[in-house]
């Protein structure tokens, strides 16, 4: 490992890499389950997972093992070629989203491409008719390549890269306004069971259900972004499981991976023949090595009973959060281990910071809200260590 100082690794990144996000809070060289340690031996309890990528924290030994054993076998080959690792992972993906046999699976690299994918199928929904029109919701979030930005209803983040791919309607997550939305000219809706990127906020109730049936009254495909909540972080293996929903198509990425990228779109039943040969593709998608590291992750997710745990450790850091009696909390929102602690104060910068020199890694998704995504093999003692260092980091704002 290269020796250098704090200062000479921020000014080599400022150098070298293109400003398009934040300086760095630290260098990190290490991890081990749920703790990283950076370049001066600091320390991390590590409640972020790479924003809830990291299922099975870090250096797990079924994701060492099984990227070990696949690079030294085959590690790319292009969609030109199947491999084994592949199709397990598409009928693995099959079986746990519930899209059974008649289910197809489109694997890319990350969940902006999987959202890309999801928007070119929703342009091939022509069913009943010509359909121009994509619902989304304000604040949704879907990635940064130009699809997703269109998809996604942040103003702000359109604005500098005006026209985005057009015919996107976005409304406010209210039954009123998906009812006088969804009609025949529409193609699809997409929804995040939980916008993580806004806050952690979820549906209001009973809006996931009225999805479902006013998208199959009207021929509309009903496309769920699981990219942040898949893959057990809610406390079920996909969110809309939660209250028995099945979309149209899934999209997913982070959590299945275990820190390798890939994505993944997922359809169900007649949405399964929409795409036609030819009409999308990506050279390094479904791999065998990022497959075969899928396959450990969720597999491991399954053997080792890490859905439920999310859904108790969930439960948990809920009742430590309520119970420190901070003046600065309003509420928790979420489920599993993706939880947002909603602020009386716009201090959320303030406080992740706070945390951080506290050795703890939280995030601050917005200036009111704190996000909470810890590995699903979180435990009592990495609970018991959070609340001491994040009621340290509350007490001190």
């Amino acid at each position: 490992m290269a020796d250098f100082g704090t200062e000479d690794w921020r000014n080599r990144f400022s150098d070298a890499m293109m400003h398009t996000i934040a300086p760095p809070l630290a260098m990190l060289v290490r991890g081990e389950g749920c703790y990283v340690w950076d370049d001066e031996g600091t320390e991390y309890l590590d409640f972020l997972a790479g924003i809830a990528v990291n299922s099975l924290g870090h250096a797990h030994p079924a994701l060492v093992a099984a990227v070990t054993d696949q690079v030294g076998r085959l590690a790319h080959v292009s969609n030109y070629f199947a491999s084994p690792p592949q199709l397990e992972l598409a009928e693995r993906l099959k079986r746990l989203t519930g899209a059974g046999a008649t289910g197809r699976v489109y694997f890319c690299n990350s969940g902006a491409e999987a959202n890309e994918a999801a928007f070119k199928l929703a342009r091939l929904n022509r069913a009943g008719g010509p359909r121009t029109k994509i619902v989304s919701l304000h604040e949704s979030f879907h990635g940064r390549t130009m699809g997703a930005l269109a998809l996604s209803g942040k103003p702000a983040m359109r604005e500098p890269f005006l026209p985005v791919p057009g015919g996107v309607e976005h409304i406010h997550a209210t039954l009123g306004a998906l009812e006088a939305a969804l009609d025949d000219t529409v193609a699809a809706l997409f929804l995040e069971p939980v916008q993580g990127e806004a806050g952690v906020i979820d549906l209001p109730a009973g809006l996931l259900r009225r999805a479902r049936e006013l998208c199959t009254r009207h021929g509309v495909l009903l496309i769920i972004d699981e990219v942040q909540t898949g893959a057990g972080r809610t406390g079920a293996w996909f969110a809309y499981q939660h209250d028995g929903t099945q979309p149209d198509a899934v999209t997913l990425a982070k959590g299945i991976g275990g820190g390798l990228p890939i994505g993944a779109l997922v359809t169900f039943g007649a949405a399964s023949e929409l795409f036609q040969r030819g009409q999308h593709g990506s050279t390094y998608a479904g791999n065998p090595l990022v497959t075969a590291t899928a396959n450990a992750v969720l597999g491991t997710i399954e053997r080792d009973g890490l859905v439920a745990n999310a859904a108790r450790r969930g439960d948990q850091l809920w009742d430590i959060i309520t119970g420190l009696g901070s003046p600065l909390i309003a509420e928790v929102r979420g489920r599993g281990l993706l939880l947002g602690v909603g602020l009386t104060e716009p201090v959320a910068a303030r406080l992740a910071a706070a945390a951080l020199s506290r050795g703890l890694i939280v995030n601050a998704a917005n200036e009111s809200t704190i996000r909470i995504a810890p590995p699903l093999i979180v435990g009592d003692a990495e609970l018991a260590e959070f609340e001491r260092r994040f009621g340290l980091a509350l007490a001190s704002i």
